[in-house]
């Protein structure tokens, strides 16, 4: 048996973490000690070059399917029918050609993404959204043949599903922590950890054993999450008052004490290597837009640039970028923040060829879920499927991934003519997020046999002892 000097930090972790982290909140759960219990006994991958993934979350319901339009006659003209006075005209759209695919368009607004496509540096995965298990029709939905998630349509779950993938339980920690559960090893300098957060805390970067270091758009902050005003004894107060045993308030106290004490070094600690690493400017051909995913972006670059003094040789960043939930004025709405996204990324993607690492950082689009074909007479309204884009060097772009689906509608009696349509163009998902998921951890570092651990479900969509990539957009 080995003496506890000869333990390993991972080791620590193994027979250690999970009683000793049962304690919080967010582990309370029996499915979230499940989960850590396996993330425990796996073992962190290999190191190899540096690597990022960045994830621009757009909170509230992005209309994806005027996002991406396809161009056949047919095609279109049903595009047309099913989507009224939502739809787009040619001239509002800007025509992409997928290698080996059917034409399609993006919104008219996006020229940067439309670029990056036509290069090769972006891709789109097609009708993805939440799914247990693979579900085929209508009729699976609504006679509950199927495991379906929890709370199908509202923005609360369904957010908190894309950042943990656990649909089928309402949970505190991520996939993105997960992954970070087993890779933060990799990391030189632990102090920062690998997971920063340009919008506060989350759930996609919250771990079993890892939280987010959370930043501003101008670099980090001394003592990020703490009040100047916080005064030890008024936490205290009802404790204090409801004390019995004067000794045990005081344990508590100093306990209390010296965990504040503890974290706000490391907080300074963190802030100084952070400071250090990140001060110098980015390069001068580069210019970000002045909005809110800009700034982000742009700080997101400058912190990839410092990644060697910050010991960083994974990384996750997280952006949430709230107000896409249009039920009314779609098509105004996403005229303006559309091109914010577009321009967003393609400076992003600018800075990254600047500093030599545009092959080595992916970044990806996630959001509640898709919404409504059919108009509400003045936007559209919760659903289900959606669009996303991802964009990197290492991406195998010009192509559409997964299955997109025929926008034909069901009418509301009657025989079923698109299976997939659950109502007014709510689409089944075609893609479950796990598979999407899992092409994204693969090429972060996480090994094949680990993917269980990060992402519970995906033994229902793909073999895990295979070789394949789940879908194929990365190299």
């Amino acid at each position: 048996m080995k003496s506890k000097e000869t333990f390993s930090r991972r080791e620590f972790f193994r027979t250690a973490g999970c009683g000793g982290m049962s304690a919080l909140p967010m582990l309370s759960t029996l499915w979230n000690l499940q989960i850590a219990e396996r993330l425990a006994a796996a073992a962190a991958p290999g190191g190899g070059e540096y690597r990022a993934l960045v994830c621009l979350l757009l909170g509230g319901g992005n209309d994806s399917f005027n996002m991406l339009v396809p161009r056949e006659p047919a095609a279109y003209a049903t595009y047309q029918s099913s989507r009224a006075n939502l739809a787009l005209k040619p001239d509002q759209l800007i025509d992409i050609h997928p290698v080996g695919q059917p034409d399609f368009a993006l919104h008219g607004s996006m020229p940067e993404i439309a670029g990056l496509f036509q290069a090769g540096h972006a891709a789109l995965v097609t009708n993805v959204g939440t799914l247990i298990e693979p579900v085929s029709n209508r009729k699976q939905v609504e006679q509950n043949l199927r495991r379906l998630p929890l709370g199908l349509y509202s923005h609360s779950d369904q957010l908190e599903q894309w950042q943990t993938s656990l649909p089928q339980s309402r949970s505190g920690i991520g996939w993105g922590g997960r992954m970070a559960d087993l890779l933060k090893e990799l990391n030189r300098i632990p102090i920062v950890p690998m997971q920063i957060s340009l919008d506060g805390g989350n759930v996609w970067q919250t771990g079993n054993t890892v939280a987010e270091y959370t930043i501003t758009p101008d670099g980090a902050t001394p003592l990020d999450g703490y009040s100047g005003a916080w005064r030890q004894y008024q936490d205290l107060q009802n404790a204090l008052s409801a004390a019995v045993d004067s000794q045990l308030t005081l344990q508590y106290s100093n306990l209390l004490s010296r965990a504040f004490n503890l974290r706000k070094k490391q907080a300074l600690d963190a802030y100084q290597v952070f400071a250090d690493a990140t001060s110098s400017p980015l390069p001068a051909t580069v210019t970000f837009p002045s909005t809110y995913v800009g700034q982000r972006l742009r700080q997101v670059a400058q912190t990839i640039q410092g990644r060697v003094g910050l010991g960083a040789v994974r990384q996750t960043f997280f952006i949430e970028w709230a107000g896409w939930d249009h039920h009314s004025d779609v098509l105004g709405n996403q005229a303006v923040m559309l091109p914010q996204i577009s321009a967003a990324i393609g400076a992003f993607h600018d800075a990254l060829k600047a500093i030599g690492v545009q092959d080595q950082v992916t970044l990806f689009t996630a959001s509640d879920f898709g919404r409504t074909l059919t108009s509400n007479s003045r936007g559209s309204d919760h659903a289900w499927g959606g669009n996303q884009i991802v964009v990197g060097g290492a991406v195998k772009g010009q192509r559409l991934y997964g299955q997109f689906p025929s926008l034909v509608l069901n009418p509301d009696s009657g025989p079923e003519t698109n299976p997939l349509d659950t109502g007014r163009g709510r689409f089944i998902p075609t893609t479950s997020c796990d598979v999407f998921f899992a092409e994204l951890a693969l090429w972060l570092g996480v090994r094949r046999s680990d993917l269980a651990s990060v992402l519970p479900n995906i033994g229902n969509f793909i073999s895990t002892a295979g070789a394949a990539p789940p879908m194929g957009f990365l190299l």
